[in-house]
């Protein structure tokens, strides 16, 4: 009787430890790419930044540094934004791992660990690939806006626009399909098959639908400032507040509201210093 009471309280026991373990490594994660981000900011900020015509500064991000290749320039850029993009969305993709795991855990499968972490990985490869996309489109607006100072001088007013229309996007029927998809796990009240490729499939079906569904947000980040602690601080809350909160299309529109009002904001002190 008493070891066929262990054999039924073994597993519990490891699941317990694999609870604590996935935590700890989310934890941990989270922890070393906040300090990394930090310490790419810090470094940036530290190279100073170029004025430019209309009153605001470029960041560093977008210029290749003395003695440095186009090549090295862009590994640079793609590690500052995977550990960013890491420290950023690891909070709300903490549950929605939970949630993989707990369904993957319902067949029976023993390398859930494993599987988790591949998700994990197929998520942040489209984080990398948008990035990818991100570094070129970047160093050529610099490039254009270093060679034409009245197209420098309408900058702060497109940012303002790139914030309005991010407010405006939080309101529409395509947002809250994507944030749909974010919040809830695909078949969450079944198991889901213990496989190599579910779990990468499911990472960048993830993954997918969370890029278009902070398409607005992290537009604003880009805008605004892709190495300014404060402006991803204020993005990272509101991506994890809409995809964690029990209402979270409420949130979003809330969201959508004070980046209207912020859009609105940045519009007319743009248009007041370009007079």
């Amino acid at each position: 009787m008493y070891a066929s009471q262990l054999r039924d309280a073994r597993p519990m026991v490891s699941g317990r430890a694999w609870e604590r373990i996935f935590l700890g490594v989310s934890a941990l994660l989270f922890a070393a790419s906040t300090t990394a981000t930090i310490a790419l900011c810090a470094s940036m900020s530290a190279m100073g930044e170029m004025p430019m015509p209309g009153g605001w500064t470029m960041s560093m991000a977008w210029m290749r540094m003395p003695g440095q290749t186009w090549p090295g320039a862009a590994a640079s850029f793609l590690g500052m934004w995977v550990a960013m993009m890491v420290a950023m969305m690891l909070p709300s993709l903490t549950a929605m791992l939970w949630r993989f795991r707990k369904a993957v855990a319902g067949s029976g499968e023993t390398r859930v660990g494993r599987l988790t972490a591949l998700a994990g990985g197929g998520y942040f490869l489209v984080w990398t690939v948008f990035g990818m996309a991100a570094y070129p489109l970047g160093v050529a607006l610099a490039t254009m806006e270093m060679q034409h100072p009245g197209l420098a001088r309408a900058v702060p007013m497109a940012v303002g626009m790139v914030v309005l229309i991010a407010g405006a996007l939080q309101f529409s029927a395509w947002k809250t399909r994507h944030l749909a998809c974010c919040r809830d796990l695909p078949g969450y009240c079944r198991t889901l098959p213990a496989s190599a490729g579910t779990a990468w499939r499911y990472g960048l079906h993830l993954g997918l639908h969370c890029g278009r569904c902070c398409a607005g947000l992290n537009a604003i980040l880009l805008a605004a400032g892709v190495m300014d602690l404060r402006v991803m601080a204020v993005v990272a809350s509101a991506i994890t507040l809409e995809r964690l909160a029990p209402a979270g299309e409420r949130v979003a529109r809330v969201i959508g509201a004070v980046a209207l009002g912020a859009g609105l904001f940045l519009i007319v002190r743009a248009a007041g210093l370009l007079q």
